[in-house]
C-alpha cells in the first residue's frame, strides 16, 4: 500500500471512529497533494509524498515556535497534534548519532577539507537523509564537522 492509499485509509477509518481532528488533518495533507498533481497533471510516487510531508511538519514547527513565543498555547498544542498525526507517514527519524555517522562518511566521500566545501557536502549528503532527518539539524552537523 502506497503513501496516498494508506491516507485514504486512514480518512476513512477517522471518518467512522468520528475522530474529526485526524480527518480535518489528513483532509489538509490530501488537499496539498491533490493540489500538486493538478500542477503536475500525474500522480505522485511515494518519494514525492514524502517530501510534502516532510515540507507540511516543517511548516508547522516554524508555526509552533511562532505561537510559542507569542505564548498562544492553544494553537500551540493544536500544531503539536497535527505534527503528531502527520508524523505517522514519514519514515522513522534518524538520530543524531547517526546523522553525524552518514554526515562523516559523506565528507570522506567527496574529500572535502574546510567550509567551501560544504555546498558539494550537502548535495551528496541530502539524497541519503530525505524525509529522514531534519535538514536544519544536518547543516549543523555538516558546519561542525568541517570547521
Amino acid at each position: 500500500m502506497n503513501l496516498s492509499e494508506r491516507l485514504n485509509e486512514d480518512m476513512k477509518q477517522a471518518m467512522r471512529s468520528k475522530d474529526k481532528f485526524k480527518l480535518s488533518t489528513i483532509r489538509m495533507i490530501r488537499a496539498t497533494i491533490k493540489n500538486q498533481e493538478i500542477d503536475l497533471k500525474r500522480t505522485l510516487d511515494d518519494a514525492e509524498v514524502l517530501e510534502i510531508l516532510s515540507r507540511e511538519i516543517k511548516q508547522r514547527k516554524d508555526a509552533l515556535q511562532e505561537f510559542e513565543k507569542a505564548g498562544r498555547e492553544d494553537l500551540a498544542e493544536t500544531l503539536r497534534a497535527e505534527i503528531d498525526i502527520v508524523a505517522e507517514y514519514l519514515p522513522a527519524q534518524l538520530s543524531e548519532e547517526e546523522v553525524k555517522a552518514i554526515v562523516q562518511q559523506t565528507i570522506q566521500e567527496t574529500g572535502a577539507s574546510s567550509k567551501a566545501d560544504m555546498g558539494k557536502v550537502m548535495a551528496a549528503l541530502m539524497p541519503k537523509v530525505k524525509g529522514r532527518a531534519d535538514g536544519k539539524l544536518v547543516n549543523q552537523v555538516v558546519q561542525q564537522n568541517l570547521q
